[in-house]
């Protein structure tokens, strides 16, 4: 079809994702045409108020349109009053050779910061390849008239990606120069570490790292840069060095920050699949592995061992400076281990959607790690975020070859608001502008093509949607696909579980509990609940729980299942609600937003006293005993038979909803995605449609029904033994160990031949 016709069917898709996915032969109707013609329709396109979604494509359509008028009016478009415009047209300015007329609009982009001013940045960077130094000569202007401390540090960080003698020169001018601002020093000192070896710069940050504070920290990781090799893999290590990360969490061994900000079930998993992977997992949870994971096609072999076994594993999230420092040594210790590293970063921690700015900061702390660590045999990415995006630019330079987990994330959001009228093409680039729909949704289509295996979450027609949300035919090469659930610490459990029986035993709760019945982490947990539960007035004392547990994030819906409780009086007559989850004392915007909508709900300031219990974020180990406390009740406080609540828009599988599960609660989930693969409706849970209020109040109901009916106790023995028999960490870490060996012996294999 040609430019015209294609964009007549792209305005008549049936749908947002069909849109997407039809924005591709857009694009390569008008590479095909090219000339006037073809810019014309494409540049009328680009600006029609009345079709975002195909604005977006037009856009991206002219980057691959090489003719001279497509470049004027990309640069016109870089001034366009709308953002999106602007963002888009600077990432199809990517695709080009460089064009002197937009060097002024990317930079004032990258000035600005934000998504946009990083979508700028990789343009300069893949234009700086042919032209550095005119690039580096604008940028060199740009920061004349420039004083605002971050913007002068976004443009001194660009000018660190540009290769050539004047970025040289400026950096070294900058990074000692005490009249400019810490933030703007810092980013000059850590781009001097990627320069390579001279003996001007070793000097430099060789004495900035004799001094004290963050930018001796900062020196000090950018001499580990130029002057610590990269190691090759020792002789005597025989197993396999993996990777994972996730750079939206504070993850520590103790798990201490799960639950606030963007600290979700996927840090408690990375920790305890680290764990799991480590502890040679081929033995004796081999045979509950059938439930947790199958190979799609015929690619994964016999159960890992000898060499094919993991014996490293590297954990990353964000830091600081000073903690990147601390973590090298372990990071580079030749002992096999789960080690935890750093990426490091200035300022305070960000929410996942606003952390695109850091990229370069992000591959340079990742490329740290990897290069200190040796030979790093794969690197397991997840999530559509920044540090999936570093990380496998990365995995690119190093030869390193990547497992991705493919999730319709964004697709299933894209769909959802879709399907709700909440996204249409009329607003379409208004909420890519915050969302980034966009360009994470084309980051897990390249990663899915370009991965060396790809996993996958098990869903009750995984075919269909992986087909008809992402885009992917997983038919077509089986063998580079793996479906594997996710898995939960069963020790966690049994540990919680013997302790709230023991201490539910307690005629009363001032009875005292021996010591021999319940562990020091229990009574330390379970004292902080009955405290919380404390607060309740007495009218509401006794009453069972329905209890969460998750970050305060609209995706999760924290804030819909309380207004859900809220509306229905019965139900509000007859439990308490427990939100395990969010940093209440200083929120972050997402907290604050899902606390604000809350507070239209039930009065916060006298929550306890309407049956509310926000708890704020705890321990996994705090979480775990909170959830048994629910099954068998609190003396006094809480009656047994409580009910967990998951009131997620999507849930990809449920590590929380597992946990649940196998404490033995009733459970209400999504009624699609990985809960509808284990929840077993009308037994061991309720599958509801979470986005319908009065449907989710009702589930809640059913399940507390459920619980404290005569069957209630035999159906939580059949949850517990069903995550037992499925969905255990080490069943999951046997089924990745495979993946794992499999890519590894791949990649070798490869590797031999391309040096014969």
């Amino acid at each position: 079809m040609g430019t015209h016709t294609t964009l007549d069917t792209m305005r008549q898709t049936r749908s947002i994702l069909d849109g997407i996915r039809c924005a591709d032969d857009l694009t390569i109707a008008a590479s095909r045409d090219g000339g006037v013609r073809a810019v014309r329709l494409l540049a009328q396109a680009a600006t029609d108020p009345g079709d975002q979604l195909t604005a977006i494509a037009a856009i991206h359509s002219l980057g691959q349109v090489f003719d001279e008028s497509a470049d004027d009016v990309l640069v016109l478009l870089l001034t366009h009053d709308s953002r999106f415009i602007r963002e888009h047209a600077a990432w199809a300015f990517g695709a080009r050779l460089p064009r002197f007329e937009a060097l002024s609009g990317l930079l004032s982009m990258v000035a600005d910061g934000g998504f946009s001013g990083m979508i700028a940045q990789r343009t300069l960077e893949q234009w700086s390849s042919s032209v550095p130094d005119h690039v580096a000569l604008a940028i060199e202007g740009a920061l004349i008239g420039v004083r605002e401390c971050g913007a002068r540090a976004r443009l001194v960080e660009t000018m660190g990606i540009i290769p050539g003698r004047i970025p040289e020169r400026l950096l070294r001018r900058v990074a000692v120069d005490e009249a400019e601002a810490v933030e703007v020093r810092a980013a000059a000192i850590a781009a001097l570490g990627d320069l390579g070896p001279n003996e001007a710069s070793i000097r430099i940050v060789g004495d900035l790292a004799q001094e004290t504070g963050v930018l001796a920290d900062v020196a000090h990781l950018a001499l580990i840069d130029l002057t610590v090799p990269t190691y090759p893999r020792p002789p005597w290590s025989q197993g396999l060095t993996v990777a994972q990360l996730f750079l939206h969490a504070d993850i520590d061994r103790e798990l201490s920050q799960v639950g606030a900000g963007d600290n979700g079930g996927i840090a408690t998993l990375l920790v305890r699949l680290g764990d799991a992977l480590v502890a040679g997992a081929a033995g004796g949870a081999a045979s509950s592995g059938a439930g947790a994971g199958a190979n799609f096609g015929a690619g994964a072999g016999a159960g890992a061992g000898g060499s094919g076994a993991v014996e490293r594993v590297l954990t990353l999230s964000r830091g600081s400076f000073a903690g990147a420092l601390t973590c090298l040594p372990e990071v580079g210790s030749t002992l096999a281990g789960h080690a935890f590293a750093t990426v490091p970063f200035l300022g305070d921690p960000v929410a996942s959607v606003d952390a695109w700015p850091r990229r370069i900061a992000t591959q340079r702390g990742i490329r740290r790690i990897l290069r200190a660590a040796g030979t790093v045999d794969a690197i397991h990415l997840r999530m559509a975020d920044i540090g999936t995006l570093a990380a496998s630019t990365v995995a690119r330079d190093l030869d390193i070859p990547i497992v991705f987990t493919v999730a319709p994330d964004p697709h299933s959001v894209i769909h959802s608001l879709d399907n709700s009228g909440a996204l249409t093409r009329q607003n379409f680039g208004t909420v890519d502008e915050t969302e980034h729909f966009w360009f994470r949704a084309r980051l897990v289509q390249r990663l899915a093509a370009d991965a060396a295996h790809t996993v996958l979450f098990p869903r009750p027609d995984l075919q269909r949607d992986m087909r008809d949300l992402v885009g992917i035919d997983i038919e077509q090469h089986p063998e580079r696909h793996s479906v594997i659930a996710e898995g939960i610490d069963l020790a966690v459990i049994e540990r919680s579980l013997a302790d709230a029986r023991a201490s539910a035993d307690a005629v009363s709760p001032e009875s005292p509990v021996s010591a021999t019945e319940i562990s020091a982490t229990g009574a330390v947990a379970l004292a902080e609940l009955d405290a919380l539960l404390a607060t309740l007035p007495p009218s509401r004392r006794g009453l069972p729980l329905a209890i969460t547990v998750g970050r305060l994030h609209r995706v999760k819906g924290m804030a819909a299942l309380v207004h859900a409780w809220a509306a229905d009086a019965g139900l509000r007559a007859r439990c308490n609600l427990v939100i395990l989850g969010g940093d209440l004392l200083t929120p972050s915007l997402d907290e604050k937003s899902q606390l604000d909508q809350m507070a239209a709900a039930v009065d916060l300031n006298d929550a306890a006293g309407e049956g509310l219990l926000l708890a704020g974020h705890r321990t996994n180990d705090t979480v775990a005993h909170w959830l048994a406390a629910a099954r068998f009740g609190r003396p006094g406080l809480a009656a047994p038979f409580g009910a967990y609540v998951c009131a997620s828009m999507k849930e990809e599988f449920g590590i929380a909803l597992l946990e649940a599960m196998a404490t033995g609660l009733t459970v209400v989930a999504p009624n699609s995605g990985g809960p509808a693969t284990y929840v077993e409706h009308g037994v061991t849970g309720f599958l509801v449609n979470t986005g319908n209020r009065a449907a989710l109040a009702e589930g809640i109901s059913a399940a507390l029904e459920l619980a404290s009916g005569p069957r209630g106790p035999e159906y939580a023995d059949r949850s517990g033994e069903m995550v037992a028999r499925s969905f255990t960490i080490q069943a999951m870490a046997n089924t990745l160990t495979r993946v794992y060996r499999d890519v590894a012996n791949a990649n070798e294999t490869s590797a031999w031949k391309v040096s014969v």
